[in-house]
């Protein structure tokens, strides 16, 4: 974009806006970001305006929308009223006032507006779990492609410290990404300064906003590796979080959308990166005719309390050259910003507009609008995928590169929670062993990438990956491919706790059973199932169950969960929708046997000698 487009029908608006080099740094007496207010606005021919909010000098997410999407949120759900009443797209100043306020004794986190407190702050990723850690935020942070340094992984532990171990925790998630656990409103400005001096933000990774950029974790270290995501995955995260007329954090032209977004980018046949449950799914595939390597786009794909549902095909491919892909994903967001549904938020994903659309019109569509970029992209019928045999293969363990003399190193994350005192290790580690980089997963794992082969018999006898430590290089096959979401410790959804549940029952099974092959056990505390649960092999999600109390003589509730059985990833990707079992309760007298029971009848597995 050459700068802020808004439409009005078909009138369009261009804001030029004139503001200091850094939105992000903070003025002399600590508070808030400074801005200037030099603002110049350029009207249409029909002298439509855009309104600006006079703390950022920038135009409001709102403004960007057109007059019938507008019409549409003003009839449509609380959330897209609450947007209109005020904008969540400057959000991150109300975090510096509320702060400031709380630090003065002028303000309690109890006093500030609810919309605020549980909405519109998350514009800034800042979550409030009230229901389990009243005036405690989980503070989500953008990591596109996965990579993290040494650094940054000290400062995430420093800044979760002061919580305590128990609440001071760092998770990793299922989209590659990073989340604070614990964050108080008065701390926040001090976490966000400190993301943004090393590269890294927590703007607008929340509600009705593009979620963290997923990549290939073996970007530029693996030998079958079709395309190099990284570049892609930093040009789209820069697209909707990097403002283009002042090049400062926060881009209020995709700041109100209908509803969160995911892309993923695949960057091999292994697909690490899940694009068949991505609303924009880009899938590397070379042209038939000229060898060019390209991506064919999947659309769609998302889970939610009421539906889960595949990625569709959608007979598009385009170059795999940062102009094309974000240009294409630019075009699709435009349309789902403008036309998604504002009303029921249930069906405010892009797979329901594509479905309203037809696949075929919805093609026409998105073709039409890159069309009307005019930046010389050429959007082809999708090309055949590859049909030679292939195995997706392990991210755990030691793994020859295509460097010479270098290797990379997967490490288990169980649950992908670390400790405070884990991720100084894990820094100590990479800063050791791989130059400070550290990759993320979407198994909630980690790798150490350029791992020189001279020191690996030093890195395996490193006390942190060793003896009683949590973190293993080799793990077993049924411990090793555990995810969970984050369960009732911190989710006022969860029906159950899944983190340590899982972590426990994972070592249990490993101790039961043996298995040929890396079964993948994902836990998933409700039917949003952040968990992933439909694409596991064997997906445990919490549900009611009732079991019979001897005291009484009848059945009561205890906590519980429906599993789910036969998903997969990668190429052959499928969803399991309709649960195996259900109404099983949690503990383990209930729970192990049924799941030995599925190991042993749908995956061959053995008792353990």
């Amino acid at each position: 974009m050459a700068g802020y487009k808004a439409r009005a029908l078909h009138n369009l608006i261009l804001i030029s806006t004139v503001l200091c080099t850094n939105s992000f740094l903070v003025n002399n007496n600590g508070n808030a970001p400074a801005f200037s207010r030099n603002v110049m606005v350029q009207q249409s021919a029909a002298d439509a305006q855009v309104e600006v909010d006079p703390r950022t000098s920038k135009p409001l997410g709102s403004s960007f929308l057109p007059e019938e999407t507008l019409e549409r949120a003003a009839k449509g759900n609380n959330i897209e009223k609450l947007k209109l009443a005020k904008d969540g797209t400057s959000a991150f100043m109300d975090v510096y006032e509320f702060a400031a306020k709380i630090r003065a004794g002028e303000l309690s986190w109890e006093e500030v507006e609810k919309n605020d407190l549980e909405h519109r702050l998350k514009w800034v990723g800042m979550l409030h779990r009230g229901k389990r850690t009243p005036g405690q935020f989980m503070m989500r942070l953008k990591v596109p492609n996965g990579i993290v340094n040494a650094d940054q992984m000290r400062f995430y532990a420093e800044c979760v410290e002061k919580y305590g171990e128990e609440m001071g925790v760092v998770d990793i998630t299922t989209r590659q990404n990073i989340q604070l656990r614990g964050i108080k409103i008065e701390d926040a400005p001090d976490v966000i300064d400190g993301l943004h001096a090393r590269n890294q933000t927590s703007f607008q990774t929340a509600l009705d906003n593009v979620r963290n950029m997923v990549g290939n974790p073996l970007a530029g270290i693996d030998e079958q590796e079709l395309v190099d995501t990284r570049e892609i995955c930093n040009a789209l995260s820069d697209l909707v979080g990097l403002d283009p007329v002042t090049g400062t954090r926060g881009n209020p032209y995709w700041g109100n959308l209908p509803r969160k977004f995911n892309i993923a980018v695949s960057g091999s046949r292994d697909d690490f990166s899940h694009t068949h449950i991505n609303d924009i799914g880009l899938q590397p595939c070379p042209h038939a005719t000229t060898g060019e390597m390209g991506f064919n786009l999947v659309v769609g794909g998302y889970m939610s309390i009421k539906r889960v549902a595949e990625s569709v095909d959608s007979n598009i491919w385009v170059k795999a050259d940062r102009n094309s892909v974000v240009t294409l994903c630019e075009a699709i967001l435009r349309i789902f910003r403008d036309e998604g549904d504002r009303k029921d938020r249930q069906k405010a994903r892009l797979m329901w507009l594509v479905e309203k659309y037809g696949v075929e019109d919805y093609k026409k569509a998105v073709v039409a609008e890159i069309e009307s970029y005019n930046r010389g992209v050429v959007v082809e019928d999708a090309q055949p995928a590859p049909k030679e045999p292939f195995e997706r293969r392990d991210l755990h363990g030691i793994h020859k590169q295509p460097q010479d003399g270098k290797v990379r190193v997967g490490i288990l994350v169980p649950a992908g929670r670390l400790s405070q005192a884990e991720c100084r290790q894990v820094a100590d580690l990479a800063d050791k062993y791989s130059a400070g980089e550290v990759r993320l997963t979407v198994e909630q794992n980690i790798i150490l990438p350029n791992v020189d082969e001279s020191v690996i018999a030093e890195l395996l006898a490193e006390p942190v990956v060793t003896g009683e430590s949590r973190l293993k290089i080799n793990p077993g096959f049924i411990e090793g491919n555990m995810v969970s979401c984050t369960g009732a410790q911190f989710c006022g959804l969860a029906l159950i706790e899944t983190k340590a549940n899982a972590e426990s029952l994972v070592q249990k099974l490993e101790s039961l059973v043996t298995v040929d092959r890396p079964i993948r056990i994902h836990m998933t505390g409700c039917p949003n199932s952040c968990g992933q649960v439909q694409a596991a092999d064997i997906g445990i999600m919490g549900a009611p169950a009732r079991k019979l109390d001897p005291e009484t003589g009848k059945n009561k509730a205890v906590p519980g969960c429906k599993i789910f059985v036969g998903g997969r990833i990668g190429e052959d990707a499928h969803l399991s929708l309709e649960p195996f079992v259900q109404g099983i309760a949690l503990e383990d007298g209930e729970l192990l046997p049924v799941l030995v029971d599925i190991l042993k009848t749908q995956f061959g597995a053995v008792d353990k000698k």
